[in-house]
């Protein structure tokens, strides 16, 4: 009886604890939380030691409870195309010269002057772990357009060499048609893409690149290894704010795509893309388009020798940054890298915006822009 009654006094432990953080994929009751933690102290407990015993039975309980419980959480719902209280989603096929882009077009209920493109890494597509950056954005009255790469997620074309640059630029134009300002967000291949893109011309007011390795050089031993480095690395409390959005296997569930179709290896890509020729083209422009890049310390796949020369090449007209505790797929779902990036972009957007913006009001997906003096 006292060790049932100390697991019952445990798990409600752990439930008030998971309530009181706003972690509600790792509760499975808020308004029975308080009181049912009372009842389990007015129980008779077993000792101490078989208290400790009892913690990992007792978590897991908890995750599996709150796993059954929050069904409706899935985060990837709120990327689903609909209108919602504080935006409108659409999905969209983009033209370009090498046949159509998936996207999700996503903007404030309220309509937007600006707006933001994000290209994500390799072996990911649109949606992959984006609700939280496609949240700060639209919080600060940003449009996004999410993208799948050639050769990702529902893109009909292989991954592929200049094809996949164009592929990304093209969409850019689209933007530019649309919106008053236009940034754009790469992460790691997406960021290598999307940096050629506008080293070629493609137009932007504000450039953001996450995580973008100058090259790759890992063999079959040294990917593992790199696993190994990423996995241990992500294991951090900074990750718990995932679970206010999602249950266990949601999280889990988010993390799966549909892989890579290609015609270019990956490495063989980079070495095509040729990041450091690319930053030194945008930085020579007068003036280069305001530019952020944001690195992690704890990254297996860009070592420090790598970011380091990323930073060099930064030096005198790129804002960079360096987050100690991210690694390269921590990064991107880091709080502190996403509110960085997302305040920089309403600096760098959205006042120039709105100065221009003509438009009284938008309650719907803009079809025209009336700006004046874009720069």
């Amino acid at each position: 009886m006292r060790l049932l009654a100390t697991l019952f006094r445990l798990i409600t432990l752990y439930n008030t604890l998971a309530n009181l953080a706003g972690l509600r994929g790792l509760s499975w009751s808020e308004r029975l939380a308080i009181p049912l933690a009372a009842l389990s102290w007015r129980l008779p407990a077993a000792s101490w030691r078989a208290a400790i015993a009892l913690l990992l039975p007792a978590l897991i309980i908890q995750l599996s409870l709150a796993t059954l419980r929050r069904r409706q959480l899935n985060p990837r719902r709120q990327l689903q195309p609909g209108i919602y209280a504080d935006r409108h989603i659409t999905r969209l096929d983009l033209p370009a010269r090498h046949g159509p882009v998936p996207a999700l077009h996503i903007v404030p209920r309220g309509g937007a002057a600006a707006a933001v493109l994000v290209t994500h890494g390799s072996g990911c597509d649109k949606t992959f772990y984006a609700w939280r950056l496609v949240d700060a954005l639209i919080a600060r009255g940003l449009a996004v357009v999410l993208i799948d790469l050639d050769g990702h997620g529902e893109s009909p074309r292989p991954q592929s060499f200049p094809q996949m640059v164009e592929s990304v630029a093209d969409p850019l134009v689209w933007l530019q048609a649309r919106y008053c300002r236009i940034g754009a967000l790469g992460m790691s291949l997406g960021g290598a893409v999307l940096a050629r893109a506008v080293a070629n011309g493609a137009p932007v007011d504000a450039l953001a690149l996450w995580e973008v390795p100058p090259r790759l050089r890992l063999d079959a031993r040294q990917y593992r290894q790199v696993q190994i480095r990423e996995a241990i690395a992500i294991v951090q409390l900074r990750m718990l704010h995932l679970f206010r959005d999602g249950a266990i296997d949601h999280v889990i569930n988010a993390w799966q795509t549909s892989g890579i179709r290609a015609t270019i290896g990956t490495w063989d890509l980079f070495d095509a893309l040729d990041v450091p020729g690319s930053l030194r083209i945008i930085a020579q422009r007068q003036p280069p388009p305001p530019t952020l890049m944001v690195y992690a310390g704890r990254d297996a796949i860009v070592p420090p020798a790598a970011a380091a020369e990323i930073a060099s090449l930064a030096a005198g007209w790129a804002e960079y940054h360096l987050l100690p505790f991210a690694s390269h797929i921590s990064l991107p779902i880091d709080m502190a890298n996403i509110t960085l990036t997302s305040d920089w972009f309403r600096r760098q957007l959205t006042a120039a915006a709105g100065s221009e913006w003509r438009q009284s009001s938008r309650t719907r997906a803009p079809a025209t822009r009336s700006c004046k003096n874009r720069g």
